[in-house]
């Protein structure tokens, strides 16, 4: 992994835990799994169709208290594992801050937000 992705994920995940206040070791993985439970008491519709869908997705479940587990996985990085370069990658972080402000805006009773509902 190019050392500006090492270095944007463990800030991202650092902003992400700080905001839930949650420890979560990473969020930018992409590996994921739901309950049925879990995806029928968020609002999926809302989210984006992008990769901060991820986020969008945890930020909700947390808005609703449910509950979030973290199994470890081994991950490995080359060059053909990802292909988001610098420019979509910043647009990527940008994006996940804006969903770490919308969640405490909504929390903080500023704004209400359709991926919250």
């Amino acid at each position: 992994m190019p050392k500006w992705k090492y270095l944007a994920n463990i800030f991202l995940t650092a902003v992400e835990n700080a905001t839930f206040y949650l420890y979560l070791t990473e969020y930018h993985s992409g590996l994921r799994a739901y309950s049925r439970r879990y995806l029928e008491s968020v609002n999926v519709e809302a989210f984006s169709d992008d990769f901060v869908f991820d986020t969008e997705i945890i930020a909700a479940g947390m808005w609703k208290n449910l509950r979030i587990r973290e199994v470890p996985i081994v991950t490995r990085y080359f060059n053909e594992a990802s292909q988001i370069d610098f420019w979509s990658s910043c647009v990527y972080g940008l994006s996940i801050l804006w969903v770490m402000a919308r969640f405490k805006a909504l929390k903080w009773g500023w704004r209400d937000d359709p991926i919250f509902r």
